[in-house]
């Protein structure tokens, strides 16, 4: 098969495009053949060195994909040859082959086709995971999330707006927030100009948001806990913004606040295989009646895929880049 490689760590130019030996699938494992992949953050923290796979997984590029069962690894039921899946991936999705647990896929949802199913899986798992399963979002609350035009972004608008929340969102354009908008936000934050912290205050009467979604980590966290409700929960996803900063104890007591801060990439496969099950059950009704969507920037060739990488690091885009295999 073919894959993207990175011999040495590097800028985009570091991803080669290479023939490998074909994956075979283990205990509990099917061979997905790839129609396509997509690019998530996580992917550059890789090929800069920063983010290794986890023992035993693909050490190629790409955490989900889109496919057809090519093979059923021993002890596999409920899945055949042929099958239409996308899947949430520890590795591999750049590539044309890869093998996956059985529990990290999913089927089609309906009303998606096979190259757009490539940018559901992380981040409906993402989302679904931190402010639903750990940040407890229920209707009628506010949540806040940062980069809302992101692949986790759109998917968090519409899945936010599904269950009866209030969604605020930040970026950095007003075309992009003009997107967010389109998806449901209720309140639109331009970063670059704009204090969230006061725009959420305002917002809500000073109540705050009850739950945060944030990809920037160091950067925002003083300003996060004072943008926080009572009793609110959040739910850090990325470092963007820095790994260290000062948290204010007295604030976050007064707040009766809760930080979490979480990946899916190197969890227990149980842990992935339930949050899968629970997208499956939660999520994937909502796309199916079109209240939920992927949301696709672009298409690129899998074998360009620094061109893909590019694309992500100058955000420029809203939702997702997806990758082509040949």
């Amino acid at each position: 098969m073919h894959a993207i490689t990175i011999p040495e760590p590097g800028g985009p130019e570091a991803l080669v495009w290479d023939e490998v030996p074909d994956p075979v699938p283990g205990d509990g494992e099917v061979l997905v053949e790839v129609v396509a992949g997509a690019v998530n953050r996580a992917d550059l923290l890789q090929r800069q060195g920063f983010y290794n796979p986890p023992p035993g997984a693909s050490p190629y590029p790409g955490l989900e994909c889109s496919g057809r069962i090519a093979a059923l690894g021993p002890g596999v039921t409920g899945w055949s040859v042929g099958d239409e899946v996308c899947a949430l991936l520890a590795g591999g999705g750049y590539a044309t082959k890869v093998a996956v647990p059985a529990g990290q896929l999913l089927p089609l949802p309906e009303g998606t086709d096979l190259v757009r199913a490539a940018a559901l899986p992380e981040v409906a798992c993402t989302v679904w995971s931190n402010v639903f399963r750990t940040a407890r979002l229920t209707a009628g609350e506010t949540l806040l999330v940062h980069g809302g035009s992101s692949g986790i972004g759109t998917m968090a608008i519409q899945l936010g707006k599904a269950f009866g929340a209030r969604v605020a969102v930040t970026a950095g354009t007003k075309e992009k927030l003009a997107r967010c908008a389109e998806l449901g936000a209720d309140i639109l934050i331009d970063y670059r100009e704009q204090d969230f912290v006061a725009e959420i205050e305002r917002a809500t009467d000073g109540a705050g948001a009850d739950v945060i979604l944030d990809n920037m980590g160091a950067k925002y966290l003083d300003r996060n806990v004072r943008a926080l409700a009572v009793g609110g929960r959040l739910a850090i996803i990325g470092m963007q913004g820095g790994l260290k900063a000062e948290l204010n104890i007295g604030a976050l007591l007064a707040k009766r606040g809760t930080i979490s801060a979480t990946s899916l990439r190197a969890r227990p496969l149980d842990e992935k295989a339930a949050i899968v099950a629970e997208v499956r059950e939660r999520v994937w009704p909502l796309i199916a009646e079109g209240r939920v969507r992927p949301v696709v920037d672009r298409e690129i060739p899998m074998s360009d895929a620094a061109t893909a990488h590019r694309v992500v690091e100058e955000s420029g885009h809203v939702g997702k880049v997806l990758l082509l295999a040949p």
